[in-house]
């Protein structure tokens, strides 16, 4: 069994913040929530071009929300097979975990990035330069919201 999975297994506390990341070559995008409430809110997007710089964002963000878990969106094709991405959010993933001795989990994320720029059109964000600044921390908080509804449901 993949080490992501393995930690995937492990229970999560009633209570504590999340924080999800929505990965891309060019931006990550950050979403918090919490457990106890099932509720995820768009954070902010990393746009740092070194992984140095891009690490250093996330620990600062992780010292400043201390989160009891972490969640990545792991793309994928609408028929489930693997995506480009799908490799390189699976790094990234372990990189979080090892880094941080933070539990890393999964989240599928189809259609995220789709799905928050038809919210934030419908929300009346209609510049696309405007959309393109938050999109990613959006597509972060739809993974998170997924995966919080997923988990809630799972231990009800």
């Amino acid at each position: 069994m993949p080490e992501a999975s393995r930690r995937a297994l492990s229970p999560l506390p009633a209570r504590g913040t999340l924080l999800a990341f929505d990965f891309g070559l060019a931006r990550i995008g950050v979403a918090t929530g919490e457990l106890e409430t099932g509720r995820a809110n768009a954070l902010t997007t990393i746009s740092e071009e070194s992984n140095a710089a891009r690490f250093a964002a996330i620990e600062t963000l992780l010292r400043e929300w201390r989160p009891v878990a972490l969640v990545v969106g792991i793309p994928c094709h609408l028929d489930g097979t693997t995506h480009e991405l799908t490799a390189r959010c699976r790094r990234f993933a372990n990189q979080l975990h090892g880094r941080f001795a933070l539990p890393v989990l999964e989240s599928d994320e189809r259609l995220s990035s789709a799905a928050a720029e038809a919210a934030l059109v419908e929300s009346g964000v209609r510049d696309w330069r405007a959309r393109r600044n938050v999109i990613d921390a959006v597509a972060a908080q739809l993974i998170l919201q997924h995966f919080l509804d997923t988990h809630r449901h799972a231990n009800t």
